[in-house]
């Protein structure tokens, strides 16, 4: 049998050495767009993408030294630093010097800490490919690991010849996510989507919090019999308006909003004189009074109200929690189990709070002194020992909020809600945020992510966060990616990813090129999804990825191989003549949805309300605000003749979409039929297009000209059984009708 065979080739010219380069680097020099046109990155934007990963790109024979040590590195490896292996094939690859093969032992060490050896025999050794460099040939096995290796995070460590050679991580992952075998076997659910700080109460202090999800679950369960309640990202930010309030441009995506919180469920609550006082007092009472009444969230006086009365909590746990005392207990693994990602954001937000109080003008890490800079710093080691308790206190804030978010959980799934809650994992990470100043190496300094140009970003989105750092991740056994997503799915029963295509790749714009002259950066897809198959398949989570944008059939057919539910929008889902696609055209492993976030609502959408929004926010001219009234125009027109195709609407009701003013009954209606009769297997509706409101979350593009996430819900959480109840029950006939209804 002939190898398939890998020769290290030096290149002939700059240019050959620069492309070369780059697609070993994983750039991808060529994509099309949504129009169908084809691009191709400059040599300029691929050699600043290569400097910004740390290639030497000024000579030729820098590029071909560069590539060189990497093709070195690789074939002299013995073993990759992280090799992510399916359940079904757990063989990993050793690249040893072509002849003779050496005496190998491996010797497993399991995440449990148990040990497994094993001598494989001459047999065991399967000859994959050869690597050739300079003259000097390895050849590349894949040797099978003991059948008995479970899944799981372990250790691999390779002895060549009797001598100790490398240690390396080994991942043994299924090869599908998590799915409920009434969903597998073909079953279809729904729920309803919210937004988390939208809830009005009359209990809550102006922004919705976890009790809150207790009560809407009451509703679901009993007057939807619904599955699920998705959520808004609950990252933890900054919550200062008007830019620093996305959920989906977090300051951590490992750590979650203390405003969530129900200060007065906390446990240190009842016993806090101070806290109990102050929520008498009448000054207090009017400003929660206020918030609730308020037409917008208010981020920061939420934010600083609840901040006040955490520290006056935290000082009572303080004390009144001997050091034995069973809470005390439960708060030290929690911060032991944490470990060092919540040192750091700990530390991270104690310095936010001390020296901006020093200094008004320091708003972010980058204003800091210098040594405060690097979390690693001796100043920032003096600095957690001279304010500890303040360190401290943020490590107790994260504390209280896992055990509400954890109730809350629990109280959905004991309310019959097959799944319960549905968590959504941001893309994005602050760029002055607490993961990369903690974090730094983990990300590619020099370049932002964006979009591609677009029908809604003709020049392509520059989303001003930088790249992941893939090799530094592949090298750190993927452990801040496998966190990512293990402190997400620890509280729910699914988990969105947004902009799914992330695992596959990323559009990188290096500093000083627009966002339509960028490139695409592959990531290594299948190690990402084999481990996000691990973590799902643990935690007993529905795994939805956000693949809407640029994406190619190839990445659908991939996500679909690893049981990743597609995320269909009735907007979006349409024939290459802009009709759209027949109910019983979308696929069963998928989310159907009218829209997300940051587009229009359905009744938004009849009333023109984003265009309108764009056009107000000086987002669009004048001219571009009457091409998209046309296209809205016909886009009306193609849904109400699907809609009609579908008689999900009376024969006699109007045929001409110009004479229907505004979403009425009967429209709405049958846009909800639409989505539930879809064979698709989760249906998700947005608490907005269940009640018929016009203004969606987000207006993309917009700042202080636009309320972004700050809108509440239309109805009060007490009032949905009696002002939503027609609402609720058409929804819920559609429900039992296409046979989505929770049957618990």
């Amino acid at each position: 049998m002939t190898l398939p065979q890998v020769r290290f080739d030096y290149s002939a010219t700059r240019e050959e050495a620069l492309h070369r380069a780059a697609v070993e680097w994983g750039i991808e020099r060529e994509y099309w767009d949504i129009f169908g046109h084809h691009h191709i990155a400059s040599a300029d934007t691929e050699a600043k993408v290569l400097a910004a990963l740390g290639v030497d790109v000024s000579t030729k024979d820098c590029l071909d030294q560069a590539r060189r040590r990497r093709f070195e590195r690789h074939a002299a490896s013995v073993v990759a630093d992280t090799s992510v292996l399916a359940e079904t094939n757990k063989a990993v690859e050793l690249s040893l010097i072509s002849g003779p093969l050496p005496s190998v032992q491996l010797e497993l060490r399991l995440e449990d800490g148990a040990r497994i050896g094993t001598t494989p025999k001459h047999e065991d050794f399967l000859p994959a490919k050869t690597l050739e460099l300079d003259g000097q040939q390895w050849t590349v096995y894949r040797v099978r690991l003991p059948e008995c290796t479970p899944l799981g995070y372990h250790t691999l460590r390779v002895t060549l010849n009797g001598e100790w050679t490398k240690e390396a991580r080994v991942i043994v992952c299924p090869e599908r996510a998590y799915m409920p075998h009434s969903l597998a076997n073909g079953g279809r659910t729904a729920g309803i989507g919210i937004t988390l700080w939208g809830l009005r109460s009359r209990r809550n202090w102006g922004c919705g919090d976890f009790t809150d999800l207790h009560t809407l679950a009451d509703w679901v369960a009993e007057e939807i019999r619904g599955s699920f309640i998705a959520l808004n990202p609950l990252h933890i930010i900054s919550n200062r308006a008007p830019y620093n309030t996305s959920p989906y441009l977090p300051l951590s995506i490992f750590y979650k909003n203390f405003i969530y919180l129900d200060i007065e469920r906390v446990p240190e609550f009842q016993n806090c004189s101070r806290a109990k006082h102050a929520l008498r007092s009448e000054k207090i009472l009017r400003e929660i009074e206020d918030l609730r009444r308020s037409e917008f969230v208010e981020y920061e006086r939420v934010s600083r109200l609840k901040l006040r009365f955490l520290k006056a909590l935290y000082r009572c746990f303080r004390q009144t929690q001997e050091p034995g005392s069973e809470r005390a207990r439960r708060f030290s693994v929690y911060c032991e189990r944490e470990g060092g990602l919540l040192d750091k954001l700990s530390l991270f937000c104690a310095l936010d709070e001390v020296l901006h109080k020093q200094d008004r003008n320091k708003w972010t890490w980058r204003d800091w002194p210098a040594q405060y800079q690097d979390p690693n710093s001796e100043a920032c080691r003096n600095f957690t020992r001279e304010y500890s308790r303040t360190v401290e206190f943020y490590k107790y804030i994260q504390f209280v909020i896992e055990e509400q978010l954890d109730r809350a959980q629990r109280y959905t799934k004991d309310r019959g809600l097959e799944i319960g809650l549905y968590h959504d994992l941001a893309l994005a990470t602050d760029n002055c945020g607490s993961d990369l100043w903690a974090h730094r190496n983990f990300y590619v300094p020099g370049c932002r992510v964006g979009s591609p140009p677009d029908a809604f970003a003709p020049k392509g989105q520059d989303w001003a966060f930088p790249p992941p750092n893939t090799i530094a991740h592949a090298e750190n056994g993927y452990d801040l990616f496998r966190e990512s997503i293990r402190k997400i799915v620890s509280h729910g029963g699914a988990l969105r990813i947004d902009h799914v295509m992330r695992l596959f790749r990323l559009f990188w714009m290096p500093d000083g090129v627009e966002a339509e002259h960028g490139v695409y950066v592959k990531d290594n897809v299948e190690d990402l999804l084999h481990i996000l198959a691990l973590e799902s398949v643990r935690a007993k989570n529905v795994i939805v990825g956000e693949d809407l944008g640029t994406v190619t059939e190839e990445m659908r057919e991939t996500l679909a191989r690893f049981g990743i539910l597609s995320y269909r929008l009735l907007y979006f889902e349409k024939h290459k003549d802009d009709s759209f696609k027949a109910s019983y055209e979308y696929p069963h492993q998928a989310l159907v949805a009218s829209t997300t976030h940051d587009l229009a609502t359905i009744a938004g959408f009849w009333l023109n309300r984003d265009i309108e929004a764009r056009h107000n926010a000086g987002l669009i001219d004048d001219g571009g605000f009457h091409h998209q009234l046309e296209n809205r125009r016909k886009e009306k027109q193609r849904m109400l003749d699907r809609l009609h195709a579908e008689k999900l609407l009376p024969e006699e009701y109007l045929s001409d979409a110009s004479q229907i003013p505004e979403l009425d009954g009967a429209l709405h209606n049958a846009v909800v039929a639409f989505l539930a009769q879809t064979p698709s297997a989760l249906l998700l509706l947005n608490q907005e297009d269940l009640t018929k409101e016009t203004e969606q979350q987000n207006l993309p593009g917009s700042t202080s000209e636009y309320p972004n996430w700050r809108r509440k819900m239309k109805f009060q959480l007490e009032d949905l059984r009696t002002e939503a109840a027609g609402y609720t029950a058409m929804f819920r006939y559609h429900l039992e009708r296409t046979g989505r209804m929770n049957p618990t």
